[in-house]
């Protein structure tokens, strides 16, 4: 059976979480990828690099998806991203864009959790 481009999202993330990076690029991303966060150069190899860094320095990363969505050719994935299990961690949501079945564009958009919110509701 194929997997939708909503379970290619969260298989791809969840490899890079699992340190599987290079694996990961090479099953989902397409030859014209481009990322969009400001703090890297907007290629696949930049980005591939700094996975790869992450999680060299972050081998027990927990990557926990709450909610994946499909819209046409785009999959948005709110997870919960921890580098260890003593981290509060880090709200994500990464927008993929697909095309051909491949990976072409992403966004990414983190927020820190924080210990001592006022809000009752959570993060997730």
């Amino acid at each position: 059976m194929n997997q939708s481009i909503k379970e290619k999202a969260v298989s791809f993330l969840k490899l890079v979480a699992s340190g599987k990076v290079l694996e990961a690029y090479q099953s989902y991303v397409g030859p014209e990828f481009s990322h969009h966060n400001p703090y890297f150069p907007g290629d696949a190899e930049s980005l591939m690099l700094a996975m790869e860094e992450n999680a060299t320095k972050n081998p027990q990363k927990i990557f926990d998806v709450k909610l994946a969505i499909q819209d046409g050719d785009k999959v948005a994935v709110h997870s919960h991203v921890k580098q260890n299990p003593n981290d509060l961690g880090v709200a994500v949501v990464h927008i993929f864009r697909f095309q051909d079945d491949q990976i072409v564009e992403l966004w990414d958009i983190g927020q820190a959790i924080s210990e001592d919110s006022p809000n009752q509701n959570g993060m997730f």
